[in-house]
């Protein structure tokens, strides 16, 4: 089985692009529902939440190695 190997450079793009989508998904279902039209929805907050949380990890992870 390969493995993707990144390099140091790498590892730390792909770090800042997770923690960058983490913040769209938080802004997306979190801050988002408060510009439309439909009431809040909990299960949608609480998965960017999840989504956001998730995301940053995996950034941390990644940075660490």
């Amino acid at each position: 089985m390969r493995v993707l190997r990144l390099s140091r450079g790498q590892r730390g793009l792909l770090a800042d692009k997770l923690c960058d989508g983490g913040n769209v998904a938080a802004g997306a279902l979190v801050f988002g529902q408060f510009l439309g039209t439909n009431p809040f929805s909990a299960v949608a907050a609480a998965f960017g939440v999840c989504m956001w949380a998730a995301l940053i990890a995996w950034a941390m992870l990644l940075s660490r190695e």
